[in-house]
């Protein structure tokens, strides 16, 4: 069974910067990682790929400085990569940006399972993963903590839940968002740091996959950032003193007072 892993490179928690003119993530400058939910996803990916055989490919959609994002997903066990980018996918939102690495899914074609992190850090929608489903018109099981079984055929996984978990079948192929409670993400052994220096990496570009130009970058987006603001900060508040009882008179009066009761 062959398996795609869909990451993001995203910039590092501590370095995130807002364009204010056309509110869109400052990506220039910034250190870049691997979103750190899609860790788990390139570990289950290559533990999958060991369990049950056949290849692990890891697939981003991004700009050119992503591909250091795929070969750091190489040296932990991925076998292939592709970094599908072109500028005409420039300011995608999340449906453009499913679409994309949809129509990239398609052209590689030959996937049982495809796995992603639950949410990316930097937009935090958990939209990406359940879009490219749709668009594939495959199943798809969000907050997936263990995959009890699988082959060919069918899966049986588990779904966190506030209250446990759900234990659910579907059929293969389908697309699988995980949490991190799934596995612990492996260390890039020496042998994989040499293979993934070594790698070749698969560029898609808009025309390689066949995407229709009006349904990717701007034009394939119905949504975008009109604005962004500081909220004001609060103020203080007021605290109410004396014991239990009067704290509670002096509450509902306020209240009161305010129109609310």
């Amino acid at each position: 069974m062959n398996i795609i892993v869909c990451i993001k490179q995203v910039p590092n928690t501590t370095n995130v910067q807002i364009d204010a003119e056309t509110g869109r993530l400052k990506r220039e400058g910034v250190e870049s990682i691997i979103n750190p939910f899609d860790e788990y996803a390139i570990e289950e990916g290559v533990r999958l790929k060991e369990r049950t055989g056949g290849k692990c490919v890891v697939i981003t959609m991004g700009p050119p400085q992503a591909e250091a994002a795929l070969r750091e997903a190489i040296s932990r066990g991925a076998d292939e990569a592709v970094l599908v980018s072109d500028r005409a996918f420039g300011g995608a939102d999340t449906l453009a940006t499913s679409y994309a690495l949809s129509s990239a899914i398609k052209h590689i074609g030959d996937y049982g399972i495809i796995i992603c992190g639950k949410q990316a850090t930097d937009g935090d929608t958990a939209q990406v993963g359940p879009g490219i489903a749709e668009m594939l018109n495959i199943p798809h099981i969000a907050y997936v903590k263990k995959i009890e079984d699988i082959n060919d055929k069918t899966m049986k996984v588990e779904r966190m839940m506030e209250d446990g978990y759900d234990l659910i079948e579907s059929p293969v192929p389908a697309l699988i968002p995980v949490v991190k409670e799934i596995n612990n993400p492996r260390i890039a052994s020496l042998k994989g740091k040499m293979a993934a220096k070594k790698a070749v990496i698969k560029t898609f570009a808009a025309a390689d996959i066949g995407a229709d130009v009006k349904r990717i970058g701007l034009n394939g987006s119905p949504t975008q950032v009109m604005k962004i603001f500081t909220p004001k900060q609060r103020a203080g508040g007021e605290k109410f003193k004396g014991e239990a009882q009067e704290q509670a008179a002096a509450l509902v009066r306020k209240m009161s007072d305010m129109g609310i009761i």
